[in-house]
C-alpha cells in the first residue's frame, strides 16, 4: 500500500468552477477508505517532526484533513472560520483577494501564547488564505511552525507568500 500513487484518487474536473480552471476534486480520495488512511498517515508522518500542540484548520475543507490528522498526532484542533461562525470573543483578520477581501476568525481563547501550531488546508494555490491564516494565528499568540496541504498547485506560486515550511502531499504543475 505504501507505493500507491495517491494522484489516482484525485479527479480533475475541467472548467470548474469557471471556464479555464482545472479543479482537483479530493472527494474521490476521501471516499476511498484505504487511500484516505494512507493519505492521512503520510501527512502525519510529514507533520510530526514539527511537534505541534494544535492544528489550525481553514474553513471548510481544511477541517477534513485536520480532524484525522490531529487524532493521529495526539494534538488539539482549532477552527479558522468565516465571520459569524464562532461563538464567544474572536480575533479576526481581513485580507485581500483578487477581487475584494475576506475575513478569518479564531476564538480569542483558542491558543495559549507560544503554542506550536501547524495550519492545514486541502489546497495551496495562490497562498492568500494560507498567509492570512498564519498572520491571524500569530496575532492570537501562536508559534506557527508549518503548514500541511493535500494538494499544491505549484505554478501559482502560493508557497512564495509563506515564511514557514510547507508540506504538500501532492503537487501539480498545471
Amino acid at each position: 500500500m505504501q507505493d500507491i500513487d495517491l494522484r489516482q484518487y484525485i479527479r480533475g474536473i475541467p472548467d470548474f468552477p469557471k471556464p479555464g480552471i482545472l479543479f482537483y476534486d479530493i472527494s474521490t480520495l476521501l471516499r476511498n477508505a484505504d487511500a484516505w488512511q494512507l493519505a492521512t498517515a503520510r501527512m502525519a508522518h510529514a507533520v510530526s517532526p514539527w511537534q505541534p500542540d494544535q492544528l489550525a484548520a481553514i474553513e471548510s475543507r481544511g477541517f477534513l484533513t485536520a480532524a484525522p490528522l490531529s487524532t493521529r498526532l495526539g494534538c488539539g484542533l482549532i477552527m479558522l472560520r468565516k465571520p459569524g461562525k464562532l461563538p464567544g470573543d474572536t480575533i479576526s483578520l481581513t485580507y485581500a483577494l483578487e477581487y475584494g477581501s475576506d475575513s478569518l476568525h479564531i476564538q480569542a481563547d483558542a491558543i495559549l501564547p507560544g503554542q506550536r501550531v501547524v495550519v492545514t488546508d486541502d489546497l495551496l494555490a495562490t497562498g492568500g488564505t494560507l498567509a492570512a491564516s498564519v498572520a491571524l494565528l500569530r496575532k492570537a499568540g501562536a508559534e506557527v511552525v508549518g503548514a500541511s496541504v493535500l494538494v499544491e498547485l505549484t505554478s501559482l506560486g502560493g508557497r512564495e507568500k509563506l515564511d514557514i515550511p510547507v508540506h504538500a502531499l501532492l503537487s501539480y504543475d498545471e
